[in-house]
């Protein structure tokens, strides 16, 4: 049997078998009890995040004994249903059924269901952390402190374009709960009133990589990162499963269709030829322990993220040693020293012996200091410092320690950011800032600077663009900024100076920049503009500008029927048939659009005309809502064109025939969502149905949108989801301003102009309403059942008091239904599930007044199968949950 590490502040190893799970004959069950020792933790926003890694973590499971767990922050109840008519906290309790059974073909079982609300789809980090509240991250430490992770997997905490604000949210939390679980002063209650005890995980991964590789066997040891000094491991897909007689690729895709709902059943089959298979990718952020050195045969290998915390490579130091390096600063410059501290400890029952460091730098940098630990003992720590003094180059490098000992050898290496005195780029987007200043707060600034600069301008229009300087010497400095723009944009300067900006400090110089050339491809046809920064005649920073298409909305009389009357929109059409995410259209006729608009009075009138030769699923009029199910338009308006995210704009859709004829519309994801008849009184909507296509028309109250319109800067998207099925799934998406994500990127929404439109003055900007429900998991019966197994409590919270505490006892069949006796130290509220081999018959939830003996009845709503039982949640008056689990007799 494999050792396996448990890392603790004391830095102790044990050994630890996992609990008995209760068997169908056991009397009784409950929380009460050693929680389950995990190997791994995967920590993601919603069921089905997991599911793009499920490769590697059936792998370890088969090959290795890798017991991995999921934290699932909240059940997606904000996403769509592409099998039934179930939402909210009923969506919840299917998508999680759907999660199990899917972990469960690579091995896992224990999903940990936090029960924050999936509210809908944001690319805002910001939002989300709102939304969910700070007890999140108490939740996710609690869970990492009870079943004790040696490897914590993530998803990306940046604010990439098109990256969903829940999974860089989930990230964080992963991140910052790597180093809170190991310090006694977070959440100190968890170990004072708990009985928990701090731990160090020891490995932090984000699931991906940056970087480019090879498919095939060789994918691993072919991948090139984009940041050199990036510790990046793949585990290859095409490896097959021993017991299942075939690719893990493929059982991985057998798993994603099993998120049905998500319309995932309808995925393809992976392909059969292992050569075109490639990597799960996995991204180094911190290590406590020894990791294979990068360019190794170890680092290529599928055990590569396992190394140095759950198996132990050959000729390595064993498991529980501990290895780690640090640096004095992140951003280094050339000729200013720095210190290394690297500091090596053994394992508590296992010297190491006579222990060395080698410290490696990049050519030409200058190192002093003695590596020299000692003898180290079991437990013993030896700890060498070095100073190193940078010669030239930028960028970001790698400052690595070799350890050497009797008992084998160990790596570990930092990044650090090698930078000239001054810094200068280009002002950052609030969500990108917010990120930045994140990774500072948490210490991690390693995962600084992955997002590329860029800001957007309309198309033939002018912005301000402030260039950020940042004094990083010791004294004052002066001098000049550049911006050497790409052909098609000007500024109204090239060259503007800064003077006596102190050590430490940061000014903004602002340049005005015009796109000079409106015939550059707008969107994602046109992508990237990349130009340059220069600070003192040295490049500083490669940024971006985005070009998002822009129109004038002239004044006009529409009447709302769905023809385009003559003089009704005499502005021109807006091409609206440009792809951005799904399938390309096959022809115009497949899936093409134009828009038109005008306005009158208080209202914006649109008339939208799409080609389509095969309409979606028409939809019942009560079931209008997730429009991205089948063909709809949506309309999506930003006031002012500065929203940070959604919840201060204006998003409707409308499809335009339902299952009774008539079009319906609603509104979602933004300042207020529901049906249209409640959420935008006044607006009217209608359509015309004919073969090849259809046309939608509408007109908006402007006093809808969350505050006064500014004339000269509406933030406007039209999109187009087409559905060429009947099963509730769509295919491709059009529109008019694109890029991945962008219908929860406000600033990637084109602009448009409302010549003559004088806005009412101060027009109130309401709170947003955001969705506030979510599923309990004192209502699941399958997380009552795994927190009797695993002997954790729900939902990432505490367990209830023993004096507060209630459980099931006994259960026997009544000629009413099944009959529980409970025994409560404490008033509280019971959640009752029978459940057999067919899943749940039955369910009641009762208020216990009194403490002592409670007999209630449970109704069936069917004959009792196979292995009946009875699986009871408590709800403890002071807070606190405990599960029980018994046989009916």
């Amino acid at each position: 049997m494999r050792k396996r590490l448990s890392l603790v502040l004391a830095a102790t190893v044990a050994l630890a078998l996992s609990p008995p799970v209760p068997s169908a004959a056991s009397t009784t069950a409950s929380t009460a009890g050693a929680p389950v020792d995990l190997d791994a933790l995967f920590v993601g926003a919603h069921p089905d995040d997991e599911a793009f890694s499920l490769s590697t973590l059936g792998q370890w499971n088969e090959d290795h004994r890798v017991r991995t767990g999921v934290v699932t922050v909240t059940r997606g109840e904000g996403g769509g249903n592409a099998v039934g008519p179930e939402e909210g906290p009923a969506l919840g309790l299917l998508r999680e059924s759907e999660e199990r059974t899917a972990v469960g073909k690579a091995g896992v079982r224990e999903v940990f269901n936090l029960d924050d609300v999936d509210f809908y789809y944001t690319v805002s980090a910001p939002l989300t952390d709102q939304i969910w509240g700070a007890d999140t991250l108490e939740k996710v430490v609690r869970v990492v402190r009870q079943t004790r992770p040696e490897v914590i997997l993530t998803m990306d905490p940046a604010p990439s374009p098109g990256n969903h604000g829940n999974h860089q949210q989930a990230a964080r939390l992963a991140v910052q709960a790597f180093y809170a679980a190991a310090d006694p002063k977070v959440f100190p209650e968890q170990i004072t009133r708990e009985g928990l005890r701090p731990f160090a995980p020891a490995r932090l991964l984000l699931g991906g990589g940056r970087g480019t590789s090879q498919n095939g066997p060789s994918c691993a040891s072919t991948f090139r990162p984009n940041n050199p000094a990036q510790n990046v491991y793949g585990v290859w897909s095409g490896h097959p499963s021993q017991a299942q007689g075939r690719t893990w690729a493929a059982i991985e895709r057998d798993a994603q269709r099993t998120y049905a709902s998500q319309g995932w059943a309808v995925f393809p089959d992976m392909p059969s030829d292992p050569n075109q298979l490639g990597c799960d990718f996995f991204t180094q952020v911190d290590s406590r322990v020894p990791f294979p050195e990068p360019g190794s045969a170890a680092a290529a290998a599928p055990t590569a993220i396992l190394d140095g915390a759950l198996t132990r490579a050959s000729g390595a130091v064993p498991l529980g040693t501990l290895f780690g390096l640090r640096t004095s600063t992140f951003d280094v410059r050339p000729g200013t020293p720095f210190t290394v501290k690297v500091s090596a400890t053994a394992p508590s029952r296992e010297p190491l012996g006579r222990s060395s460091v080698t410290l490696g730098v990049p050519a030409g940098w200058q190192v002093s200091g003695s590596g020299d630990l000692g003898r180290l003992s079991a437990g013993r720590t030896g700890t060498a410092t070095f100073t190193v003094t940078p010669t030239t180059g930028t960028g970001r490098a790698r400052v690595s320690a070799t350890l050497t000992t009797e008992r084998g050898r160990g790596y570990t290496d930092r990044q650090v950011e090698l930078s000239p005195p001054v810094r200068a780029g280009q002002q950052l987007l609030p969500q990108v800032a917010q990120y930045e200043k994140w990774t500072s707060e948490v210490g991690v600034p390693q995962l600084r600077g992955i997002v590329t600069p860029v800001l957007t301008l309309p198309s033939g229009g002018s912005r301000q663009v402030g260039v950020v300087v940042t004094n990083v010497s010791d004294a004052a400095r002066s001098g000049t900024v550049r911006v050497d723009l790409p052909a098609g944009f000007t500024a109204d300067r090239v060259e503007a100076p800064y003077s006596d900006l102190a050590a430490g400090a940061s000014t903004t110089v602002p340049f005005t920049v015009t796109n000079s050339d409106p015939s550059l491809k707008t969107s994602n046809q046109g992508g990237d503009y990349a130009y340059t920064i220069s600070v003192d005649g040295a490049v500083a920073s490669k940024p971006a500008l985005e070009l998002v298409p822009a129109a004038s909305v002239p004044q006009a009389s529409p009447t709302v029927d769905g023809v385009a009357g003559d003089g009704e929109y005499p502005g021109p059409a807006l091409d609206i048939s440009r792809l951005w995410e799904g399938t390309a259209c096959s022809s115009a006729a497949d899936c093409s659009g134009t828009a038109r608009l005008a306005w009158h009075d208080d209202t914006l009138y649109l008339l939208v005309q799409v080609q389509d030769d095969v309409l979606g699923t028409r939809l019942a009029a009560a079931d209008c809502k997730r429009h991205w199910r089948t063909d709809s338009v949506e309309v999506t308006l930003d006031p002012r064109g500065t929203s940070e995210n959604t919840s201060t704009t204006f998003k409707t859709a409308v499809l335009p025939v339902t299952a009774e004829g008539p079009p319906c519309f609603l509104r979602d994801a933004d300042n207020r969502q529901g049906p249209g008849e409640q959420t935008a009184p006044g607006m009217r909507v209608a359509s015309k149905v004919a073969p090849g296509g259809y046309t939608v028309e509408m007109s908006i109250p402007l006093e809808l949108l969350p505050g006064s319109v500014d004339p000269a800067h509406l933030g406007l998207n039209i999109l187009v989801y087409d559905s060429d099925t009947q099963d509730k799934t769509g295919q491709t998406r059009i529109g008019w301003s694109t890029w991945g994500g962008v219908q929860g990127d406000p600033y990637r929404w084109g602009v448009a102009a409302l010549t003559g439109y004088r806005p009412p003055a101060d027009r109130p900007v309401p709170d947003p309403v955001i969705p506030d429900t979510a599923l309990s998991s004192l209502d699941s019966p399958q997380s009552l059942e795994q927190a009797v197994r695993v002997h954790v409590p729900l939902a990432g919270g505490p367990a209830a008091k023993e004096s507060e505490s209630g459980r099931a006892v006994s259960a026997t069949t009544g000629q009413d239904g099944v009959k529980v006796t409970l025994r409560a130290n404490a008033p509280g509220k019971a959640h009752l599930f029978v459940r057999d081999a067919q899943g749940t018959a039955g369910s009641r939830v009762v208020t216990v007044s009194r403490k002592g003996v409670t007999t209630v009845t449970v109704p069936l709503t069917r004959a009792l199968a196979a292995q009946p039982a009875v699986v009871a949640g408590w709800e403890a008056p002071g807070g606190g949950t405990a599960a029980s689990r018994v046989t009916v007799r």
